[in-house]
């Protein structure tokens, strides 16, 4: 009888472990199959064909484009009001502190620009903005309104990097 009753709660154990351990096991599926669905990297997000990140390190503009670029994108650059909410929202763990997106200010054309090379047709201006003078680069979240500032690019400031999603089947 002893021998029957070790056997079970052997038996048990091992289910109990393999369970916990199959739950797991479908908990890191799981991830793993919404980041590959979504194709998007850790701690990316995803929105609208884009993945998205927030970057919290302060740095210059041109600083900040170079490190989305180490990573395979560029500043964001918005071109709905659907797709500014969506960036807004990744900084609102961060109190929406002003941030840098991907637009500049290109002096000879008299024109702004995203740095990834898409049109600039959509705009979240402040009142009076932009302003010119020396400011050539756009952060968001600008004043209680949370709208978009022209500010000049040596300035530290954390950032949204973007990256289209690359198809994995061609």
């Amino acid at each position: 009888m002893k021998l029957l009753v070790l056997a079970a709660l052997l038996c048990g154990s091992m289910v109990l472990t393999t369970a916990s351990e199959y739950s797991i096991y479908l908990s890191l599926a799981r991830s793993y199959r919404f980041n590959m669905s979504s194709g998007c990297p850790h701690r990316w997000s995803y929105f609208n064909h884009h993945c998205f990140v927030y970057v919290p390190r302060s740095m210059s503009w041109g600083q900040a484009e170079r490190n989305c670029k180490s990573m395979g994108g560029h500043l964001a650059s918005v071109h709905s009001s659907n797709e500014y909410r969506y960036i807004q929202h990744l900084t609102s763990d961060h109190d929406y502190m002003e941030t840098w997106i991907g637009g500049t200010y290109e002096y000879e054309e008299k024109v702004w620009l995203w740095s990834d090379g898409s049109s600039f047709h959509y705009t979240h201006w402040c009142p009076g903005e932009p302003s010119g003078g020396n400011q050539n680069c756009l952060q968001i979240n600008y004043t209680p309104s949370k709208c978009w500032d022209d500010l000049r690019c040596d300035l530290h400031r954390p950032s949204v990097c973007a990256k289209k999603i690359s198809t994995l089947l061609g």
